[in-house]
């Protein structure tokens, strides 16, 4: 069937959301232009309260790589990835009980001062270049994945989209500096849950109500949630997922530069400790709401799976596909599901270019240039954004010649993250480490990790360990009918 490309609503819709986020960053150019201080700049002085912080939080973490990504996994192996329900509340126990209070006492901008603070410059310099190389390397995946989905289903411009999202943020992060990117935040928080809600209630609807979904799911053993193979190459398990995802998820949450960031511009420790635990339920409701939309999703293309039929080129376009197919006759609506699937992007991208600001200005232009005047800090801390925004666009140019969105970006994170962790969560509780031994632990791990990752890339594990759940093409209509159903058919899962 001929999905319908993008219409002018559709346009109109996506381009008020941009305009939005940027006004948000000129109101608070305007608003805060008498504060002229880096640290007004970076961590908002130290006055936000818990509410933006936590809407904040919660945006950035969910990117456009869960909007997109997230739904397409549940369709294709089931909805056992409602399990993080488990591994968000882990990290964020963890994160507010043990990492926060070390870093909000220390009264740092930077989290890697923390380690010069604890072991020496050394391990501080390592720790902040592989940070910076990490973060560079993700944003430009969540600025790149998103675009190339929505551009194959909704023909919507690829490059425009991913030069947009790169201007966009780097000018509300550059005018308005942390509290720009906060309040934007919230703003795209709500765009996403409302993107999701209204793709739910369409897809339920047509779908003949939530009982009948509930049905479909399990007739098509997409309800097996719990599966205790200790298998560490199969997909998804209760054990990879649970254990594999807190130590993902504590990596990005525990001691990241973009969530301590946002947690010590809280104007008390309490402040900052609520934030992350009502972030904790934000998790909640997109997690809940991406594996439902999985779950409609497969209730609706049950007996005409447009990825096996060739409709679509990767499982990643699914999500998008879906969105055109069930409100082709709504003119706006797709628009509003883009913006959503944008909003993810654009917070992360925020967020990201302001930490790598911060990072780059506090540990490396502050130890080379001690007595900046607090107006030239400004200057360099905005220059700084506008390199990043530069840096991670381009980026995105590069992630074009990587594989699967959701596997790329967390093996990144996997890389980078897990040795990171190491170092931090060794200062914190081990005080007889010393530097030699910090030191020598992350190159180890850095090494480990990588040799790790790069042999999964490239011989990864046998396809029978991640076979999708049966998905059928009895339905479609194809070109050369008889010929394609042969091909096309998927091999039956085996039955677990």
């Amino acid at each position: 069937p001929e999905v319908k490309k993008f219409v002018a609503w559709d346009y109109v819709v996506f381009a008020a959301l941009f305009l939005v986020s940027a006004s948000i960053g000129v109101f608070f150019a305007v608003k805060e232009r008498k504060k002229k201080t880096s640290k007004e700049f970076l961590v908002g002085g130290r006055q936000m309260t818990c509410g933006p912080i936590a809407f904040s939080l919660t945006s950035s973490f969910m990117s456009a790589v869960t909007v997109l990504g997230t739904p397409s996994e549940v369709y294709r192996y089931g909805a056992s990835f409602v399990l993080f329900f488990l591994s968000y509340t882990l990290v964020i126990i963890l994160t507010a009980e043990i990492f926060l209070p070390v870093f909000y006492r220390s009264g740092i901008t930077s989290t890697y001062e923390y380690l010069e603070l604890r072991f020496n410059k050394i391990v501080r310099l390592a720790a902040t270049l592989i940070y910076i190389l990490q973060t560079i390397l993700y944003t430009g995946i969540v600025v790149y994945a998103p675009s190339l989905a929505l551009n194959q289903v909704t023909g919507f411009d690829l490059w425009g989209s991913v030069v947009a999202t790169g201007v966009v943020c780097t000018f509300y992060c550059t005018l308005g500096g942390l509290k720009a990117v906060v309040w934007t935040d919230a703003f795209q928080m709500i765009v996403m849950v409302v993107g999701f809600v209204t793709v739910l209630i369409r897809g339920t609807t047509l779908n003949g109500g939530s009982t009948k979904v509930w049905e479909d799911a399990y007739k098509g053993s997409r309800l097996n949630i719990f599966d205790f193979d200790v298998d560490p190459l199969r997909r998804h398990t209760f054990w990879t997922i649970v254990i594999g995802g807190t130590f993902t998820w504590l990596g990005l949450y525990g001691v990241n530069q973009s969530t301590i960031q946002r947690c010590i511009s809280c104007k008390s420790e309490k402040h900052a400790k609520l934030a992350l635990y009502l972030n904790l339920v934000g998790l909640w409701i997109v997690l809940v709401c991406a594996v439902f939309c999985g779950l409609v999703m497969y209730s609706h293309y049950k007996s005409c799976d447009p990825w096996t039929a060739e409709f679509i080129s990767a499982p990643d376009q699914l999500m998008p596909y879906f969105v055109m197919d069930i409100f082709s006759s709504m003119p706006g609506v797709p628009g509003l599901f883009v913006a959503c699937a944008f909003s993810g992007t654009l917070s992360t991208v925020a967020a990201s270019i302001n930490a790598l600001a911060t990072v780059t200005f506090e540990d490396l232009v502050k130890k080379g240039f001690p007595n900046l005047s607090e107006k030239m800090s400004t200057w360099i801390s905005k220059g700084l954004c506008i390199l990043y925004g530069a840096l991670c666009t381009s980026m995105a140019a590069a992630a074009s010649l990587l594989g699967g969105v959701v596997q790329a970006s967390l093996s990144i994170h996997g890389m980078c993250g897990g040795p990171m962790l190491g170092l931090f969560t060794l200062g914190i509780m081990f005080p007889c480490a010393n530097w030699k031994g910090a030191i020598g632990g992350l190159l180890a791990g850095i090494t480990l990790a990588f040799w790790a990752g790069t042999g999964s890339f490239i011989s990864p594990a046998p396809p029978t360990k991640s076979i999708p759940l049966q998905l059928s093409t009895l339905n479609c209509t194809l070109a050369n009918s008889t010929e394609a159903l042969m091909t096309a058919a998927p091999t039956a899962a085996p039955d677990r």
